[in-house]
């Protein structure tokens, strides 16, 4: 799997919890989780497709 598949997993995964309705303490754990997986899919996508180290 993909990092990006996985980030992706991992959100809809986030996304799931927030809809059931957490209490206040995990609703912020979680959107802080969200935040951080939101950042690192951004950089992802301003890397865009490249060669890997091994490719080099």
């Amino acid at each position: 799997m993909t990092m990006l598949a996985k980030l992706l997993a991992r959100k809809r995964n986030l996304l799931d919890r927030l809809q059931e309705g957490p209490g206040p303490h995990e609703r912020e754990e979680i959107e802080s989780l969200l935040a951080e997986i939101d950042e690192a899919l951004s950089l992802l996508r301003e890397a865009g497709p490249g060669k890997s180290e091994e490719e080099e």
